[in-house]
This record gives C-alpha cells, sequence and structure tokens, in this order.
C-alpha cells in the first residue's frame, strides 16, 4: 500500500487497505486508488470530492 499526501488536497492510497469509519465499520471501496479527505468538507465522507478546490480554507 501507498499512501501519497497532496498538497492542499486529499492523501491518495494505493492497494489493498481497510478503511473503518468511526464505529469500526468496513467502508466499501469501488476502486483499486481512493483519496481521503484531509480539510473535513467533502459531502461523500470519508472519500474526496473535490470541495478543497471550490471553497478554500477558512471560508463557508
Amino acid at each position: 500500500m501507498t499512501i501519497t499526501v497532496c498538497p492542499d488536497g486529499p492523501l491518495l492510497v494505493r492497494g489493498p487497505a481497510v478503511v473503518l469509519d468511526a464505529d469500526g465499520v468496513d467502508v466499501p471501496r469501488e476502486r483499486r486508488t481512493i483519496a481521503l479527505c484531509r480539510c473535513g468538507r467533502t459531502g461523500s465522507a470519508p472519500f474526496c470530492d473535490g470541495t478543497h478546490k471550490v471553497r478554500p480554507a477558512g471560508r463557508s
């Protein structure tokens, strides 16, 4: 597994990894490479939906 930190963006996770929610329940993956949100503004948590590009940090 490889995790790549994208500047001002998500964490890209490539390869086999299990993603668990706050209750320890497996979050299904539909792709081999996934983007995990770091900004907290995504509408599809825990996955990145690109919202960080539309709404810069510190703005509502």
